[in-house]
């Protein structure tokens, strides 16, 4: 793949994520109720730097799960990328509850779906709300985020890579065509 642009670096990423915190608590009027729970793999450490964030703008602190929706997936057996998903970690009670799902990038909405159908397995929350850094566009499904950091219109011959110095020692979203 080759890189055809580097949209976001760690200093971009911090100031989308300290927005993002803003939008969250002022849409929900504060952190009464409220829980983050990051989609597996990149979207656990967005969700706990937004906690850390909301913590930071609001004094409060919010609960935030780990949410591994492996099983719910209906087009792939395993991860390509060959990472390791060790289950889900959500050790408080959602329901009735503001849920929101913390995810990297949003493109057909298949994982926001799956991810939605684990989060009713957990239990019955008063809404769930969708957070994603980035939106690519390209939905196949009737799901829009409540919350994105950068919209960013791409062609099906394109990837957008989300690194994060959690899991990649480095900060940045870039584009890459096939």
């Amino acid at each position: 793949m080759k890189l055809k642009a580097q949209l976001l670096n760690d200093a971009d990423i911090n100031r989308v994520l300290k927005r993002i915190a803003h939008q969250i608590l002022e849409k929900n009027r504060g952190t009464k109720d409220l829980c983050l729970i990051g989609i597996k793999s990149r979207g656990v450490p967005l969700a706990q730097r937004l906690a850390q964030y909301i913590f930071e703008i609001d004094s409060n602190t919010v609960d935030v799960g780990e949410l591994d929706i492996t099983h719910y997936r209906d087009d792939r057996e395993k991860r390509e990328d060959g990472t390791v998903i060790t289950g889900t970690k959500v050790d408080f009670d959602i329901k009735g509850k503001t849920v929101v799902l913390v995810d990297d990038v949003i493109f057909t909405g298949r994982t926001a779906r799956c991810a939605l159908d684990a989060v009713l397995d957990l239990g019955r929350p008063a809404k769930i709300q969708l957070c994603v850094l980035i939106d690519r566009g390209h939905s196949e499904l009737p799901i829009k985020a409540n919350f994105v950091g950068k919209n960013i219109p791409t062609s099906l011959d394109e990837e957008v890579a989300v690194r994060l110095i959690e899991y990649d020692g480095e900060n940045s979203v870039a584009i890459y065509t096939k």
